[in-house]
């Protein structure tokens, strides 16, 4: 069995001068978590949340964060993250010559390690660091932006991964995918094997508002 169902947003489409406020209102819509994306303008071509931002945020909500450093020097700030208070850090297989390294780096700091996988990457890429980490994440868009439209060819890629997972007797580990998820999308990615769903500007935009927008996910996911 798949762990269950976890809804988590991205906070990129919310107002940057209001994180706070912004991070209370995701926890009373009902978010399992909240995530981070750590850009640094060069993998990525995008630029975001320093360490010291997220630090702030913490004081404003109990539900865990996890950080996704789309980053080439995970190694080098993971601690920094970690200080913040992300419980989790999130390293591409495609930023570090060493994966195996940085990800039981990440352990060490006493964060929950885990891996994501670019479009073009296939899941293979990750088979040998199974072990080290609690979440594979399958990203169905190409990193860097909000708002960009769901690719649907890497449903089966999603399947591969929790099948590896399930092989390994890994079947407690995360299935998380991120990019263009919605009410439309949220059912294809939880059939084909992900558990952890990311939403970012479909949410913020629900007219229902966020926890309209938690609860439809939550309810199509669990359907599917």
């Amino acid at each position: 069995m798949a762990p269950p169902i976890q809804i988590v947003p991205s906070v990129l489409p919310a107002d940057f001068a209001k994180l706070g406020e912004a991070v209370a209102d995701l926890e009373a819509a009902g978010v399992d978590l909240i995530q981070w994306d750590v850009m640094d303008g060069q993998f990525v071509p995008n630029l975001t949340f320093g360490p010291d931002v997220i630090k702030a945020a913490r004081a404003h909500c109990t539900v865990p964060f996890e950080a996704h450093l789309m980053v080439y020097t995970p190694d080098a700030m993971a601690a920094q993250y970690v200080d913040a208070g992300c419980s989790r850090l999130i390293v591409h297989a495609e930023s570090t010559t060493h994966l195996h390294r940085t990800l039981g780096l990440v352990n060490s700091l006493g964060a929950n390690a885990a891996v994501a996988l670019n479009p073009a990457t296939p899941a293979s890429a990750v088979e040998h660091v199974l072990d080290l980490v609690d979440m594979v994440l399958v990203m169905t868009v190409n990193p860097g932006f909000g708002g960009q439209a769901y690719i649907a060819t890497m449903e089966p890629k999603i399947t591969e991964v929790r099948q590896m997972l399930d092989r390994r007797g890994l079947d407690h580990v995360h299935v998380e995918v991120d990019g263009g998820i919605s009410g439309d999308t949220v059912g294809r990615v939880a059939a084909a094997g992900a558990n952890v769903l990311i939403s970012g500007s479909w949410m913020f935009k629900h007219p229902g508002g966020l926890k309209a927008a938690v609860d439809e996910l939550r309810e199509k996911a669990t359907a599917a």
